[in-house]
């Protein structure tokens, strides 16, 4: 199956359960032309290079979670640095996963989410997530977010509950655009985790 085929899929199976997957029309882009890469053209950017110079772009840190089912036991859930804002009317965020996930299909199945933005202090929560497999929620304190029932992690300084609006193709992951039902944040002066060449940061006067 192509990504789009994979695109398409993804959205027909939350269209099955319930779930949203778009809100309103929206007129379509031209679709861009699709080919290989030809062998006179310049080769793809070597992997390495491209982290080391992206790396230098500082992202906030996140954890995305989503409730669990009775097949699969407790809730789902993994670090992201892949997240922003997209849109403020209709409000709407967005976040990228790798298709190799094995928390992915689980938060695509449930048709919600919650982004939970860390702290500073709280690179152990973002190292707990970022593993594969286990029960990441192991020790954990969480709470069901009022919408969605998505966890939402306690002491983070913000999180904003979701349904998954739409899922697009892009190269080796998927764009996750999720729509905001609720959210919230803590006291003013919480500090962000920040994440920047490969290693955790926080701000400083």
């Amino acid at each position: 199956m192509g990504q789009a085929g994979m695109a398409v899929a993804v959205v027909r199976y939350l269209r099955s359960v319930g779930s949203v997957t778009t809100a309103g029309r929206v007129d379509p882009l031209p679709r861009p032309e699709l080919r290989a890469v030809r062998p006179d053209e310049r080769a793809p950017v070597d992997p390495a290079e491209f982290r080391k110079v992206l790396g230098n772009f500082a992202s906030g840190v996140t954890v995305i979670s989503a409730p669990g089912d009775d097949a699969e036991g407790g809730p789902a859930g993994f670090a992201c640095q892949s997240f922003a804002s997209l849109s403020l009317d209709p409000p709407l965020v967005v976040f990228m996963v790798a298709r190799t996930s094995t928390s992915w299909p689980r938060i695509a199945r449930a048709g919600v989410f919650c982004v939970n933005v860390l702290g500073a202090g709280q690179q152990g929560l973002c190292r707990s997530f970022a593993v594969s497999g286990g029960d990441k929620f192991a020790g954990v304190e969480w709470d069901p977010a009022p919408a969605t029932g998505s966890p939402r992690l306690r002491g983070v300084p913000a999180w904003i509950d979701c349904v998954i609006h739409a899922v697009h193709t892009g190269g080796d992951h998927l764009v996750v655009i999720g729509r905001v039902r609720e959210l919230g944040c803590a006291a003013e002066g919480s500090e962000p985790l920040l994440f920047h060449r490969g290693g955790f940061g926080r701000l400083t006067p």
